[in-house]
């Protein structure tokens, strides 16, 4: 007696043509998604930052009027939150300050990973005398306090925006080198390098074209923390005195600022330290879901 066995339709226990394997672009895009707090987090950010875009169409009054008769108001319906010593309109002036602590934070990353990046990357891959001379005056840097380092630069320079992003941009110069100069170190040794050097790459071609790419998610999620403490770097001189000069002011000199009148008025310290404070934790949360949406991906059992 012959067996009839059932045959599998056509195309049974195949993948459809149409699946296609991940990219890592949406991978990262997947995953982050599921770190709901960082995506909080990133809205935070994009509304803190459309809110310092728009300044000039959401500001209700001029940030540099003064009207002294109008002097250390409480919130109320004309100056939502309140006027400053000056009579100065408290809300406009916070869209105006979140201009100058954003770009600032952006300046001195910036700054920071222009001189860190590219020395980490020559330190990592070339190795030898390069890699000892620029570790030591890495480690010499970062033996020194950052606030004590940045405040000696700016009083080598001028007490102004742009001297404060430079001296955050030096302090963070070495942590990038750091970070970079690891991360070359590991990709140096992989397979794809050495088939590189084989068929006569150099290694400025090597190094910008393998190594880097490669060594970019860390640089990622260090980025993302240093805008946060960027601003908290920008605030420090600021509320020192050092940093952004009247009549220009950002988050730090709002705050160092308002604190002679704090009994009075308290409202003139709260408001720009809850904004330092809610921008600063955001990027920090950021930080933190991008670091876990890069990282290995953990596979949880179903219930």
């Amino acid at each position: 007696m012959t067996t009839i066995r059932p045959t599998a339709a056509p195309g049974a226990g195949e993948q459809p043509l149409t699946d296609r394997p991940e990219s890592p672009r949406q991978r990262f895009v997947r995953r982050f998604r599921r770190e709901r707090p960082a995506v909080v987090a990133f809205v935070v950010v994009v509304l803190v930052a459309l809110a310092a875009l728009l300044a000039p169409l959401l500001a209700t009054h001029d940030p540099d009027t003064q009207v002294l008769a109008d002097r250390l108001q409480a919130p109320n319906g004309e100056h939502w939150f309140g006027t400053d010593d000056l009579g100065r309109d408290v809300y406009s002036r916070l869209l105006y300050a979140g201009r100058i602590s954003l770009l600032a934070a952006v300046q001195a990353t910036a700054i920071g990973i222009a001189l860190g990046v590219p020395l980490g990357l020559a330190a990592g891959y070339l190795r030898g005398w390069v890699d000892v001379v620029l570790s030591r005056i890495a480690d010499a840097v970062m033996s020194i306090p950052a606030l004590l380092l940045a405040l000696a630069i700016v009083g080598i320079l001028e007490p102004d925006l742009t001297s404060a992003m430079i001296a955050i941009g030096v302090v963070y110069a070495p942590q990038f080198f750091r970070l970079t100069r690891a991360s070359t170190l590991a990709v140096r040794e992989e397979t794809f390098i050495e088939a590189a050097r084989s068929v006569g790459g150099t290694s400025r071609a090597i190094i910008t074209g393998h190594v880097l790419p490669n060594a970019l998610s860390p640089l990622v999620v260090q980025i993302s923390l240093a805008m946060g403490f960027a601003i908290l770097f920008e605030a420090s001189i600021s509320f020192l005195g050092l940093g952004v000069q009247p009549p220009d002011s950002s988050w730090g000199s709002m705050l160092g600022r308002s604190t002679r009148f704090f009994e009075q008025s308290p409202h003139l310290v709260l408001i720009p330290g809850l904004a330092i404070l809610v921008t600063v934790l955001a990027f920090n949360v950021i930080g933190d879901g991008v670091r876990d949406s890069l990282g290995r991906e953990i596979r949880r059992p179903t219930q």
